[in-house]
């Protein structure tokens, strides 16, 4: 979900349309299928359901001051920007959650299917929550926690979620004593951390091209100014003909590719192309690279 902008008021349009739109598919996946089957799964939501249970403040309650201090973390760690859309986030699910208890009042689930329930209550927050990191934007709780030690740590935001939540969901069984809590809330937690990383993951990747062409410079002026990647330029010998030429190095994200064969193919349609996907790239424009 992640695109290049040249205009930072573009970009910033953009990333909260985007925010927009993941946190609506949070809040009906939450509102229409978790609430009512009152499915315990992890997060803050998860202890503070905990945490109300000993003592004598409300799951809101706990929620709202648990949110807020790691906002305030979020900023610090994180940056402004992280923290403003993140506010965001958390703002209008609670008036969108707010909207949908006053404008569709629910007493009991939409299916008798419990396991298609579960299905939907995990799979369409974790989209919502995935896109939101896309964006640099969480919608707030354990999240944030994830968000932080992803941005100095190498460790997927799906397993630093996981960790947060096996502690939350565990203790389930000391207070509750309901088994059921406890395997659906492993369930959940299991499918949440893979649909967030193939969700993210997918959005990073990136593909590697050489380039053949006797008009090189053309192409590669082209892809430096009409796709926004640099370009390498490396003299190599054709060994068959033994004839000088040059090789255009290209790294791109995944999502250029076609950009990238049309603008090659309108130059040069008898350039030799080789398209090649790459586990990761770090630097200026990619990832950066986080090491111990």
């Amino acid at each position: 979900m992640s695109r290049e902008f040249k205009s930072p008021v573009t970009k910033n349009l953009w990333e909260y349309a985007v925010v927009t739109v993941s946190t609506l598919i949070m809040v009906f996946g939450n509102y229409f299928f978790k609430f009512p089957n009152n499915f315990a799964f992890g997060g803050i939501t998860g202890f503070s359901t905990i945490v109300s249970a000993l003592t004598k403040l409300s799951a809101s309650q706990f929620t709202f001051i648990a949110n807020m201090v790691l906002l305030v973390m979020g900023f610090i760690f994180i940056g402004k920007g992280f923290g403003m859309k993140t506010v965001y986030s958390s703002v209008l699910m609670s008036l969108a959650l707010g909207a949908m208890d006053r404008w569709f009042p629910m007493g009991k689930p939409l299916t008798d299917q419990p396991i298609l329930e579960l299905v939907f209550a995990v799979f369409l927050p974790a989209v919502g929550s995935a896109l939101l990191f896309n964006v640099g934007a969480s919608s707030g709780g354990t999240d944030i926690i994830a968000a932080i030690v992803n941005k100095y740590k190498d460790v997927s935001l799906g397993r630093m979620i996981m960790i947060c939540d096996v502690f939350i969901i565990s203790s389930c069984y000391f207070i509750f004593h309901d088994w059921r809590r406890v395997i659906f809330g492993f369930v959940t937690l299991f499918i949440i951390g893979v649909v967030l990383d193939w969700i993210i993951n997918s959005a990073r990747q990136s593909v590697q091209f050489f380039i053949f062409s006797k008009k090189y410079d053309e192409i590669a002026d082209r892809i430096i100014k009409d796709a926004d990647r640099g370009v390498t330029v490396l003299d190599g010998t054709g060994w068959y003909s033994k004839n000088n030429v040059k090789v255009l190095v290209v790294l791109a994200k995944k999502r250029q590719s076609l950009e990238i064969f049309r603008l090659v193919k309108r130059i040069d349609p008898n350039a030799f192309i080789s398209q090649s996907s790459v586990i990761g790239v770090y630097g200026e424009g990619f990832d950066k690279l986080k090491v111990k």
